[in-house]
């Protein structure tokens, strides 16, 4: 299969669209949105990856960072955690995996109106907030997929850092190809990879088997803490306030974990609750198939995909839970 026959057919002017946007491009600054995920950072490194190829003038921004559980992953250059301390003014922005200007952080909020900008991205509901062009295909399995569909119209082969930045988005956002979004297409572009060069089995290895003391510990006391509710088809957790302390364990160590919630019997939908603040409580639904817990999440005001969404509760604990129970037992 030539690597233009990868994109699919509906796809194949939006990414070629997207390949002409970026070579008009230059002093480009690359965002996803915070605490980055394996799909938004992978997204952000193949994107550099092709800008580099092109011969743009580029850096790769987060306000929060590379996450340490994807330290491994190979950047194409330094990623900056300051809009005010970059080594030359943007120009234009590339906006990934993200579709409101607040989760890039409020500094490249801020600086965003006057750039010349795209968004390419995969989350329902978003309209796009690139000045110049959108791509946002709700279809896509991650918006790494789009990303290397970008880059074949550019002409540039799957390989190398860019391979695996893209397989890196690919894996995480399947599952390691186990969601229902794991489409013919997401198995082409990974047999792709995989043929090019791509290490997928090294891959998981660095994301699955690099686990702390604290995050062991963390997990060994929340799966003590799960409750069944809708009559065992909801799993629900919440994580307190004073957990990642006690355990020695961060933010980062929570990923994955309501995943595994979903592992038990009869369980359709997992809910994870986590205190950031008093009063303040981020969440995170799971479920598999037909059952929608994005409907639940824009219900509290939140979104993502149908097997996986989130949000913000700005609530007591216990109001905050009571909330979130009810609004994903009415989807169950």
């Amino acid at each position: 299969m030539r690597p233009t026959e990868l994109i699919p057919e509906a796809w194949r002017a939006p990414a070629a669209r997207m390949a002409a946007a970026l070579r008009q491009m230059d002093r480009v600054i690359v965002s996803g949105h915070v605490n980055p995920d394996g799909d938004a950072l992978g997204s952000v490194a193949a994107t550099g990856c092709l800008l580099r190829a092109l011969g743009k003038e580029f850096v790769l921004y987060s306000k929060s960072g590379v996450p340490p559980y994807l330290s491994f992953l190979p950047l194409p250059g330094s990623l900056h955690d300051s809009v005010q301390r970059l080594p030359f003014r943007p120009a234009a922005a590339v906006l990934l995996d993200c579709g409101e200007p607040h989760r890039l952080g409020d500094e490249l909020e801020k600086a965003l109106p006057p750039l010349d900008s795209v968004n390419i991205d995969h989350h329902l509901g978003s309209e796009g907030m690139g000045s110049r062009d959108n791509w946002i295909e709700p279809q896509a399995a991650a918006t790494a997929q789009l990303v290397a569909y970008v880059a074949i119209s550019a002409g540039l082969p799957l390989e190398g850092p860019l391979g695996q930045a893209i397989a890196l988005g690919l894996v995480t956002d399947t599952g390691g190809f186990a969601h229902g979004n794991t489409s013919a297409a997401v198995l082409h572009l990974a047999a792709h990879l995989v043929d090019r060069g791509c290490d997928i089995a090294l891959l998981r290895q660095h994301l699955d088997n690099g686990w702390s003391m604290g995050r062991m510990r963390l997990w060994a006391r929340l799966m003590e803490r799960i409750q069944l509710f809708a009559g065992g088809t909801l799993a629900f957790c919440a994580v307190r306030l004073n957990d990642l302390q006690s355990c020695s364990a961060t933010k980062e160590d929570l990923e994955g974990f309501v995943e595994q919630m979903r592992r038990l019997a009869g369980v359709r939908a997992a809910a994870l609750l986590r205190e950031d603040a008093p009063g303040i409580h981020k969440f995170s639904l799971r479920s598999f198939g037909a059952t929608d817990v994005r409907a639940a999440a824009a219900a509290l005001g939140g979104g993502g995909h149908r097997n996986a969404a989130g949000g913000t509760l700005r609530m007591e604990a216990e109001q905050a839970a009571e909330a979130l129970i009810k609004a994903v037992s009415a989807v169950l």
